[in-house]
């Protein structure tokens, strides 16, 4: 159960990405705009003052359409953005489960990604090895798991990397829709994975497109708009305002 312990503190973040509309295609272009100053940098603004709090043993969902800057939140909560301006405050362990594939090497096979991805989470090679059967038993990837990963789906990626990243009960566990991925057999297996976690007192944040997916596992929503907090609350009412929006023809999923 939630309790008032604040495990992650969203503290008036934003993110701030600089593009250049340039675009020249050549070194002799960039150089000739330059000396002529007509380069110009666009600033895309991903995130805008965003704050929020998740409490210990909560499930908080974040929705909203593409590019509103859900996975971009989870990335400065996991560290892997600097942000722009305010900060995410993490008390805990955490395992981020951002990109499918990350730290994987194609050419290995799934037994040693195993090892090489627990490894970049930062487990113990005794522990990896004493824990590898376990993984690839909850994986169901069987014979699979000796053949090279670039002969794998995404799907069959994702339940290695989710196999691994769950071996061990972080204290936070940080997921962008890769429960949206692989059978549905498995799909009932992650969610179970992901309920003992909540049960041991675990924190999770996560991204999902499907709302059904949402009400049913989280307790907390965050609904995300060009990259500002739109509304924030108990999962059933920012999901039906959320779906009102898009039955209305105001948002796009």
């Amino acid at each position: 159960m939630p309790s008032d312990e604040i495990m992650v503190s969203v503290e008036h973040v934003s993110m701030d990405f600089r593009l250049d509309p340039n675009r020249t295609s050549s070194l002799k272009e960039w150089a000739m705009d330059t000396l002529r100053r007509r380069r110009r940098t666009a600033v895309f603004h991903a995130l805008r003052d965003v704050s929020f709090t998740v409490s210990k043993g909560t499930v908080m969902g974040l929705i909203g359409s593409n590019g509103a800057g859900k996975s971009t939140v989870l990335k400065v909560i996991s560290g892997i953005y600097r942000p722009t301006a305010g900060q995410a405050v993490v008390r805990g362990s955490l395992v981020p489960m951002l990109e499918l594939g990350a730290g994987f090497d194609p050419e290995l096979s799934g037994r040693e990604n195993i090892l090489l991805n627990g490894a970049i989470l930062g487990y113990p090679r005794d522990f990896l090895l004493d824990r590898v059967e376990e993984i690839i038993t909850y994986s169901g990837l069987g014979a699979f798991v000796e053949r090279p990963l670039k002969t794998y789906s995404s799907g069959m990626m994702a339940r290695l990397a989710f196999s691994v990243a769950t071996v061990v009960r972080p204290d936070i566990l940080i997921v962008d829709e890769i429960l949206a991925v692989g059978d549905e057999a498995f799909q009932r297996k992650s969610r179970a994975r992901m309920m003992e976690m909540m049960g041991g007192g675990a924190t999770v944040l996560f991204v999902s497109h499907n709302l059904s997916q949402i009400r049913q596992m989280c307790q907390q929503v965050v609904w995300l708009d060009h990259g500002a907090v739109r509304e924030a609350g108990d999962a059933e009412t920012v999901c039906a305002h959320y779906a009102e929006a898009v039955d209305s023809g105001a948002l796009s999923r």
